[in-house]
């Protein structure tokens, strides 16, 4: 199992905030805790079960073995976890974004075609 932090950087509140999201909600829980990220900043989204999180506790999260991934792969892994129930590792959650959003655009000039 594995907690991952994206790279994405907005301002918020003062603070400049990133995503955390894990393959489980126990393990997302579970690294909040260690981080010391409150449970009032965990959100249940359409961009899938994750935290926001500062720039020092995202730290603090790949000190404690978080992977660090860029924000098109948590978002990919979010779209992923919304159509199949299962996050996937980052590579192959874009690569399945990717196919299916070519599959349903050629669909789509076909069906215009017809």
């Amino acid at each position: 199992m594995t907690v991952y932090v994206d790279d994405m950087r907005a301002p918020y509140r003062g603070m400049i905030m990133c995503h955390m999201m894990a393959d489980t909600i126990a393990e997302l829980h579970a690294m909040a805790e260690r981080i010391g990220v409150g449970r009032n900043w965990f959100q249940d989204s359409m961009s899938g079960p994750h935290y926001d999180v500062a720039l020092d506790k995202r730290a603090a999260a790949v000190t404690a073995g978080a992977r660090e991934v860029t924000l098109r792969q948590m978002a990919a892994m979010a779209w992923n976890l919304r159509r199949s129930g299962s996050m996937g590792d980052p590579e192959t959650a874009v690569a399945a974004m990717r196919a299916i959003r070519q599959a349903d655009r050629l669909t789509a000039t076909v069906d215009r075609e017809v």
